[in-house]
């Protein structure tokens, strides 16, 4: 009886071995370190935790400054700048066909075998899953934006994006409202995306009730001073604000071109002493500002997901937020006050939160900073994108015919110009194979396998 339950634990021990894999994984984004933001941290945060579940992990972005070549980061971490043209808000050059090169040597180099782009705003990442999905690479992409449907700049994002996520074998967004509003604009069936949201890292924002002054009431903005943060509504709300309350103190951080109308508002209502700019802020400093408020103010016009938010939060802040786009889903109701997008609906808002704060209805901070620990890990955002990548190695490699029939169903126009630059891709590609055979290109040594190696060769001494 013994020996088969020993034999029964053995085969389990084995079917258990068979099922993890172990991925090569290359995330690729026009936004990474040293620009600090919600894709960057996102993409830090989850190659993180993707290499301390074993898989090999890459970054891929383009060059910042003197920040050029091959850089490593925290556990082995390898970053590729790589020198590209910069045009606008960090976005490279859209040339499709001229990254074509550069990115097939370094997915060959790494042995990659899961190619993972951030963001509809990133050119690189669009071209990199064009590209890798005519290699025959698995390709996954993550939505992490809301985008409309009527203006010019939005018409052609949206076929942009519909043209790499044809080819794409899973789509990630952050929100619920995100995916519907992913699969309206890329035509992405729905089958294929999954809600997989942020997280934060709990164990550096934390609450220190100690830092704040008892004596006013400090509403803190941290986000990018520009028309889609709702900073037209929040210059509209601070003389009000001020006016009504003598003890209301705000702490605006950030950078952008709408810094001058908040400073124009407290120049005209004389505010200086109590609307302090503090310009930006560096990520590693945000959990300092946000400890010496009380409520945290986020008056974004359109959010998918609002990592902002989630940060105030478990630093023990009240939240009070316009209810826009995926943010009615990331809080609980106790820990967030929603509003209407409008000066009215925000300075209810606020007028609420501070009549529950002064009659005691809050949730203390450290509870409030539990309840998002628990919500929000990444570890648990690591397993969930693990479990895509497991699904989408299965999938089978598709001919170009059958690419080409794809094309076809994003129109007459689109789709006979989006399959000619298929086609074109693909000689391109044949024609690389035979400029330079992938037996040509020398293979990467994994440095965090040599690092465990030596590790283990100096624990043996």
């Amino acid at each position: 009886m013994l020996l088969e339950k020993q034999k029964e634990y053995k085969s389990r021990k084995v079917i258990k071995k068979k099922q993890i894999r172990r991925h090569s994984i290359c995330m690729v984004s026009d936004f990474f370190y040293p620009n600090m933001g919600g894709v960057e941290s996102h993409i830090y945060q989850l190659s993180q935790c993707l290499l301390a579940r074993g898989h090999k992990v890459i970054v891929i972005t383009h060059a910042y400054g003197n920040r050029k070549g091959i850089r490593y980061m925290t556990s082995g971490l390898k970053v590729y700048y790589l020198p590209l043209l910069v045009i606008y808000n960090q976005c490279t050059l859209p040339t499709l066909f001229s990254t074509l090169p550069l990115l097939r040597n370094i997915f060959i180099r790494e042995k990659v075998t899961v190619v993972h782009g951030h963001s509809a705003f990133s050119a690189l990442a669009l071209e990199s899953v064009f590209h890798a999905n005519t290699m025959g690479i698995k390709t996954v992409f993550t939505d992490h934006s809301l985008f409309g449907f009527a203006d010019a700049s939005a018409i052609i994002t949206n076929k942009l994006l519909q043209m790499a996520l044809i080819l794409c074998n899973h789509v990630i967004c952050v929100s619920h409202v995100g995916k519907e509003n992913t699969v309206l604009r890329a035509k992405v069936r729905p089958s294929l995306v999954s809600v997989i949201p942020n997280a934060v890292d709990t164990t550096i924002f934390t609450p220190d009730p100690s830092k704040r002054n008892p004596d006013n009431v400090t509403i803190v903005v941290i986000s990018r001073l520009v028309y889609r943060k709702g900073v037209d509504l929040l210059a509209g709300v601070i003389p009000i604000l001020c006016k009504d309350y003598p003890q209301v103190h705000f702490l605006i951080g950030g950078e952008g071109p709408k810094r001058i109308d908040l400073e124009e508002v407290r120049e005209r209502h004389q505010l200086q002493d109590r609307v302090t700019m503090l310009g930006a802020v560096d990520h590693n400093k945000v959990r300092d500002v946000l400890v010496c408020g009380d409520i945290f103010l986020n008056a974004s016009l359109t959010e998918a997901f609002c990592m902002s938010i989630v940060e105030a939060a478990a630093c023990g802040l009240q939240v009070v937020s316009t209810k826009v786009g995926g943010v009615p889903e990331v809080l609980p109701p106790d820990l967030v006050w929603l509003t209407e997008p409008s000066i009215a609906g925000l300075v209810a808002g606020l007028n609420q939160a501070l009549d529950d704060r002064e009659a005691g209805k809050i949730v203390p901070p450290w509870v409030a900073h539990q309840q998002i620990k628990e919500a929000y890990q990444w570890k648990d955002i690591a397993s969930r994108t693990e479990v895509v990548y497991n699904r989408i190695v299965q999938d089978p490699v598709h001919s170009l015919g059958t690419k080409l029939s794809w094309y076809r169903q994003i129109g007459t126009v689109g789709g006979l110009f989006f399959a000619l630059l298929l086609v074109v891709e693909h000689l391109l590609f044949l024609l690389s194979q035979w400029f330079k055979p992938e037996e040509d290109i020398d293979k990467a040594v994994d440095a965090r396998k040599k690092l465990q190696f030596h590790r283990s060769a100096h624990f043996k001494r």
